[in-house]
């Protein structure tokens, strides 16, 4: 079953970073998990200044 993703950039970047933290090793692995585009998040968070942290496996 795929999550239900949010559309507004800001409660997008709260429910990443919380799948991130609590239920996926990365990035990759959540957008194989739910059937969604990592470079459309990575996009869209891009435009409220944030990038992805793979080290920290967190938008930043």
């Amino acid at each position: 079953m795929a999550l239900n993703i949010p559309n507004d950039p800001v409660i997008l970047l709260s429910f990443i970073n919380t799948q991130l933290r609590d239920f996926y090793p990365s990035l990759e692995e959540f957008c194989k998990a739910n059937d969604c585009d990592s470079e459309a998040i990575v996009s869209k968070l891009a435009a409220i200044g944030y990038t992805y942290d793979a080290a920290q496996n967190r938008f930043r």
